[in-house]
């Protein structure tokens, strides 16, 4: 793994913090080298926006050299492919060491609009809230955006379920998009969740476990041939794995069962102005 040498940082400074918090957009990258720039380019566009981190996962396209092309990037790559939580992880770890205050991961494959930045920024920066979703079940715009039906279905029985047992009301548990205070990153433990896509799940259901409130926008939603997807192999073991954690969560909840997940977080140990 090595950082690569990016072109030197171009300094915008009325684009810069927000409530004097650094903001740091973070991409786990994967084969994205048609849509990288573009997904760059918009997320630099939006406001409070202070540095991009790109972590590529052992593409075996351009990624990882049009990365190192963009201006203000910390370009990150991952020899041996880690998986998408392992992506992850090593997304955090780096822009947390830049000294971010608030962090976004926005998917480099263009699939959701930067343009929300600013907001989930504000709910942030403003201590609202230490966590903020992009849903794309919001608004009901995912079917018309192209969200295939057997996926919308799912979507919406894993929810339900996970709502259930999670005690919560989110309207998705699988978007891509996200914003997270700087406590809320050093409160749970990312190092125990799985490399594999469950993690955003197992990570979600640590932020249920701290209490914090986990609140969310409406986000527009884009399928196309370049954004990416898993298949429905894949989709079924995710699927199963949700379930799992959220049952794991209840039943550590009502000390039944002790999980790895949660066994370093004190419970209800994180609040915040929407909190209860």
């Amino acid at each position: 793994m090595h950082i690569l040498h990016c072109k030197s940082e171009t300094i915008l400074m009325e684009w810069h913090m927000y409530n004097n918090k650094k903001v740091i957009v973070v991409m786990p990258a994967y084969n994205a080298a048609k849509t990288l720039k573009k997904t760059y380019a918009e997320v630099m566009a939006q406001a409070f926006v202070d540095k991009v981190v790109i972590v590529d996962d052992a593409s075996s396209d351009e990624t990882s050299r049009i990365a190192a092309t963009l201006d203000n990037a910390l370009c990150f790559r991952i020899e041996h492919n880690t998986g998408y939580g392992g992506n992850q992880k090593k997304c955090y770890e780096l822009a947390l060491k830049e000294g971010a205050d608030i962090v976004i991961m926005v998917h480099p494959d263009y699939q959701y609009t930067p343009m929300l930045i600013p907001a989930m920024t504000s709910m942030i920066g403003n201590g609202l809230y230490h966590c903020v979703l992009g849903s794309r079940i919001l608004g009901g715009g995912a079917l018309a955006g192209g969200m295939p039906l057997y996926k919308y279905i799912s979507n919406r029985f894993l929810t339900m379920a996970e709502n259930i047992m999670l005690g919560a009301k989110l309207s998705e548990y699988h978007t891509g998009y996200r914003a997270f205070s700087r406590e809320l990153l050093e409160t749970i433990d990312l190092s125990v969740n799985s490399d594999d896509f469950i993690f955003d799940n197992q990570m979600l259901a640590q932020i249920a476990w701290t209490g914090a409130t986990i609140a969310e926008v409406s986000c527009p939603t884009k399928y196309f041939p370049e954004a990416s997807s898993i298949n429905f192999k894949r989709s079924s073991i995710y699927g199963l794995g949700c379930l799992l954690t959220g049952m794991k969560f209840m039943l550590a909840k009502r000390g039944l069962f002790k999980s790895r997940l949660f066994s370093g977080i004190r419970r209800d140990c994180l609040r915040d102005n929407a909190g209860n």
